[in-house]
């Protein structure tokens, strides 16, 4: 490792500052962004749900609809529950595909929770959609990718939308302004036999 005196470490943080403004310089557009957080990896509802908070300390209006959570009690919605002026919080949804094994159900309700979402986007009022585990119902086919898109896409000029979940789909990545692919390295759920605990998985 090579060693440098404070004057040179001064020097660089100098050029690295001039760098970096000269790269912000060029940032002028401002746009609602169609965000899409997918992987194996934990974290894809967590980090959107941080992006609620963050708009919750702008002012801003958010809504949010998860697709299958509807049968779970999550500390998300309790913590949102207590922000009614910034935050319309709907869980949706009997569970997994495999908690509730009935396909025909589980369209009615994933039908009836795009409903609210498209509700959401085209509302004026709501700055930012969070469409949680949408990825999961088009993996299944419940919903058309197609009046999905078609929908996401003509959003307002400044409407944001996050949708989550494993395995989006090529066209919904495609369609996306921002992509992350959360990669799964280690989790004491398969390691450890460590089960889903509150606060951490929900």
């Amino acid at each position: 490792m090579v060693e440098r005196t404070e004057e040179q470490h001064t020097e660089k943080m100098k050029k690295k500052q001039a760098a970096h403004d000269r790269i912000m310089a060029g940032k002028t557009v401002e746009k609602g962004l169609l965000i899409v957080n997918t992987g194996k990896g934990k974290g894809k509802t967590t980090a959107a749900l941080g992006m609620v908070v963050r708009m919750i300390g702008h002012g801003k209006k958010v809504g949010v609809v998860q697709f299958v959570k509807g049968a779970m009690t999550t500390g998300e919605k309790a913590v949102f529950d207590a922000f009614p002026d910034n935050v319309e919080f709907k869980a949706m949804g009997e569970g997994f595909t495999w908690n509730t094994q009935d396909r025909a159900r589980d369209i009615e309700l994933a039908r009836e929770a795009w409903d609210e979402v498209k509700r959401m986007v085209e509302d004026p009022a709501y700055d930012l959609v969070l469409a949680d585990e949408l990825n999961i119902v088009l993996r299944y086919d419940y919903l058309p990718l197609d009046e999905v898109l078609d929908v996401l896409t003509a959003r307002a000029e400044m409407k944001h939308v996050i949708v989550t979940g494993r395995n989006a789909p090529q066209g919904l990545i495609d369609a996306a302004d921002l992509v992350t692919e959360m990669t799964l390295v280690k989790h004491p759920f398969r390691e450890q036999g460590v089960k889903a605990q509150a606060g951490i998985e929900f």
